[in-house]
C-alpha cells in the first residue's frame, strides 16, 4: 500500500504539475542576458573604454625615465697633435640618468581628449544598451518562435491523423456504395497535402530549436515553454507618451548624440595642432670614469621648451578642416535620427494596435470556424447533402484559422517588446529580469 502511494505521488507531480518545470519567458529572457556571447563581448567594451578614460588622463602627468649604460674601452694607440705618444689609460664608463618631463600647455587638446574619452565610456554604455535590446528582443523572437512552430507542428499532426481516419471511412463508404471513387480520391489528396505540410512544420521546428540554442541556450524539450508571459511591464498609453519616453531612452538617438558631441571634441584636438606647447623637463645625471682626465661627473639640467608649428605640409590645416566636415557630418545624422525614431516609434505603436485587433479578429475566425466544421461533418457522416469536397474545404479553413491565430497571438507578443524596443525600454531593469 506504502508503495502504491508513492507511485501515485509521483505520478501526480509528473502529469498534474508540469508548471513545475515550465521555462517561463522571464527565464529565457534573463538566460539570454547572463549567457548570450554577443551581449558579453558588448560588456567589455565598458572595461577598455575605462581604459580609454585613463590613458587620456595620463597626459596630465610627468613622465619619470630612468636609464643608465656601462661600457669598456681599451685603447691601443694614442698621440698628441705633435704625434708623440701619450700616456693610455683604460677607462670603463658608467652613466645614471633620470629624466622628468611635465607638459605645460598643449592647446587645450589634453582636455578635449579627456571630456573625449568620457564622452566614450558614456557611449560604450549605450552601445551595450542597444545591444542589451537586440539581444532580448531576438531572445522573445526565439521563445515565442519555437513555441509557435510547435504548436503549428501540433495541428498539422491532429489534422493528419484526422484525414486518416477520414480515408479510412470513405474506404468504408466506398464499399457500402455510399460515395464515389472520386471522393476517395479527394480525401486521398487531402490526405497527400496534409502530409507534406506536417513535413514542413516539423522541419521549422528543428530550425527554431536552433535558433533558441543560438540565442537563449540549449533547451531539451520545446514543450516546457510556456506560452503566457510571466513579465509584468507598462505599454506607453498613447503614442505621444511613446515619442517623449523614446527621446531620453532610446540607445539609437543618444548613440547619435554622443558621437556628435566626440566630433565636437575632435575639432579642438585638431585645432590644438596649430597651436604652441610648452614643457618643462629636469634631467639630473651621473657619470663615472668618463675619460682618462675625468673621473666622475654630476650634472643637473632643468629646460623649459616652447614650439609653435607653424607649417608641416598642410596636415594640421587639412585634419583641423576634415574635422569639421565630420562633425558637420554627424550633425545630420543625429538631426535625421531624430526624425527616423519619430517614425519608428510611430511605426511600432501602429503595428501593436493593428495586431491586436486582429488577434481578436483570428479568435472570432477559429471559433465560427470550429462550429461550422463540426455542422458540415454531422451533416456529411448523416448523409444530409454534404459532399467529401465540403468537409474537405471545411477541415481546411479550421486548419488555416487555428494556424492563423498561433501565428497573431505570437505577432501581438512581438508587437509589444518591438514598441519597446523602439522607445529604448526593452533592458533588464525595466522587465526586472532577476
Amino acid at each position: 500500500m506504502i508503495m502504491k502511494k508513492i507511485l501515485l505521488i509521483i505520478l501526480s507531480l509528473v502529469f498534474f504539475n508540469k508548471n513545475v518545470f515550465a521555462v517561463t519567458l522571464s527565464q529565457a529572457l534573463l538566460q539570454a542576458y547572463n549567457e548570450n556571447l554577443e551581449l558579453n563581448a558588448a560588456r567589455e567594451n565598458i572595461e577598455v573604454s575605462k581604459e580609454d578614460v585613463n590613458i587620456s588622463r595620463s597626459q596630465f602627468l610627468p613622465s619619470i625615465t630612468l636609464s643608465g649604460s656601462k661600457s669598456q674601452e681599451n685603447t691601443e694607440k694614442l698621440t698628441d697633435r705633435s704625434g708623440a705618444n701619450s700616456a693610455i689609460k683604460n677607462v670603463d664608463p658608467k652613466t645614471q640618468s633620470i629624466d622628468i618631463e611635465q607638459k605645460i600647455f598643449q592647446g587645450f587638446s589634453g582636455l578635449a581628449e579627456i571630456a573625449k574619452s568620457k564622452i566614450g565610456l558614456n557611449l560604450a554604455d549605450a552601445k551595450l544598451l542597444k545591444t542589451e535590446q537586440d539581444i532580448l528582443y531576438k531572445a522573445v523572437e526565439a521563445y515565442s518562435g519555437l513555441i509557435f512552430t510547435n504548436e503549428k507542428l501540433k495541428i498539422n499532426q491532429n489534422n493528419v491523423n484526422l484525414l486518416e481516419r477520414q480515408v479510412e471511412t470513405n474506404q468504408a463508404r466506398l464499399e457500402r456504395g455510399q460515395i464515389t471513387l472520386a471522393d476517395l480520391a479527394q480525401s486521398e489528396s487531402s490526405l497527400a497535402g496534409a502530409q507534406a505540410k506536417f513535413i514542413q512544420a516539423r522541419n521549422e521546428a528543428v530550425t527554431s530549436k536552433l535558433i533558441y540554442k543560438e540565442i537563449i541556450g540549449p533547451i531539451n524539450d520545446p514543450s516546457t515553454l510556456d506560452k503566457k508571459s510571466n513579465l509584468n511591464f507598462k505599454i506607453p498609453r498613447n503614442l505621444n507618451e511613446a515619442i517623449e519616453t523614446s527621446k531620453t531612452s532610446n540607445p539609437n538617438l543618444i548613440i547619435s548624440k554622443l558621437e556628435y558631441q566626440q566630433s565636437e571634441k575632435d575639432v579642438t584636438i585638431a585645432r590644438s595642432e596649430l597651436s604652441p606647447s610648452a614643457t618643462l623637463s629636469f634631467n639630473s645625471s651621473r657619470s663615472d670614469d668618463t675619460s682618462s682626465t675625468i673621473n666622475e661627473r654630476d650634472k643637473e639640467t632643468l629646460k623649459a621648451t616652447i614650439s609653435w608649428p607653424i607649417f608641416n605640409g598642410g596636415k594640421n590645416t587639412a585634419s583641423l578642416s576634415r574635422s569639421k566636415n565630420l562633425k558637420n557630418r554627424n550633425k545630420l545624422l543625429f538631426d535625421n535620427a531624430m526624425k527616423t525614431n519619430e517614425t519608428n516609434v510611430a511605426s511600432a505603436w501602429s503595428n501593436l494596435q493593428s495586431s491586436r485587433s486582429l488577434l481578436n479578429s483570428v479568435k472570432s475566425q477559429v471559433k465560427a470556424a470550429e462550429i461550422a466544421n463540426e455542422g458540415v461533418t454531422v451533416e456529411y457522416e448523416s448523409g444530409l447533402g454534404r459532399s467529401t469536397l465540403d468537409v474537405i474545404q471545411s477541415n481546411s479553413i479550421l486548419l488555416s484559422s487555428k494556424i492563423s491565430l498561433a501565428d497573431s497571438e505570437r505577432n501581438y507578443l512581438l508587437s509589444q517588446f518591438r514598441l519597446l524596443q523602439s522607445v529604448g525600454l526593452l533592458n533588464s531593469n525595466y522587465l526586472k529580469l532577476q
